[in-house]
């Protein structure tokens, strides 16, 4: 047989058991689970987001000196 897997929340120290919360708890605890998700969720994204923009903004840099180093010679030899 398998052993039952109880929920248990701890508020301010204290444990309960989720079942055995009103049902307007259990609805708040099943928010606040699903809010963590999305907040997990978007900071992925958002790491992801940081990452992408740090690479085109590295390329960026690497473009405008490529070009600028491209006009001094240019310059020169002129």
């Amino acid at each position: 047989m398998a052993e039952e897997i109880k929920n248990v929340v701890t508020i301010d120290g204290a444990e309960y058991e989720e079942r055995s919360l009103e049902a307007v708890s259990q609805y708040l605890i099943a928010q606040i689970r699903d809010l963590q998700t999305q907040r997990g969720q978007l900071q992925f994204q958002l790491d992801q987001k940081q990452a992408a923009l740090d690479v085109m903004t590295a390329k960026l840099i690497e473009s405008v000196k490529s070009t600028q180093e491209e006009v001094e010679k240019e310059a020169e030899a002129s």
